[in-house]
């Protein structure tokens, strides 16, 4: 078995499809009509890895499971993790887009990272992050 993908199980497809295409700038690689997409950085295929979105009520029905509501902000199970150059300049020009983050940008000493965090229309957390600077 090798890693595909993580598919995130969204109420609101649309907005979180506008979400990761517009915002986040990753490119389909596939769209079939608003129930499941796929998002990858590079090429697709055999090795690829990246995220897709499938309508949590279909999922749902497929599996037999029930549909409860999101509880909170600190149930967080999992976080879509996003590298740039410069943490700060992507906060700016999101922020100027109209976005709100969750935190503002903070380095982390002991992961060796910059971070911000954002929510996507479904909920789920977005981290930004880009490396610090190596110490001399």
């Amino acid at each position: 078995m090798q890693y595909n993908q993580t598919r995130l199980l969204v109420n609101d497809f649309p907005a979180c499809y506008r979400f990761y295409r517009d915002v986040i700038g990753l490119t389909p690689t596939q769209d079939d009509d608003g129930v499941y997409a796929s998002f990858y950085r590079g090429a697709s295929g055999e090795g690829a890895s990246g995220i897709a979105l499938f309508k949590r009520q279909d999922m749902a029905e497929a599996t037999g499971a029930m549909i409860t509501p999101f509880s909170a902000a600190s149930d967080d199970r999992v976080a879509i993790v996003f590298s740039a150059d410069d943490v700060d300049e992507s906060y700016r020009q999101l922020t100027a887009d109209g976005l709100e983050f969750v935190t503002r940008p903070a380095d982390h000493p002991d992961w060796g990272i910059r971070t911000v965090h954002l929510r996507d229309p479904d909920g789920n957390l977005v981290e930004i992050y880009s490396d610090l600077p190596a110490s001399s």
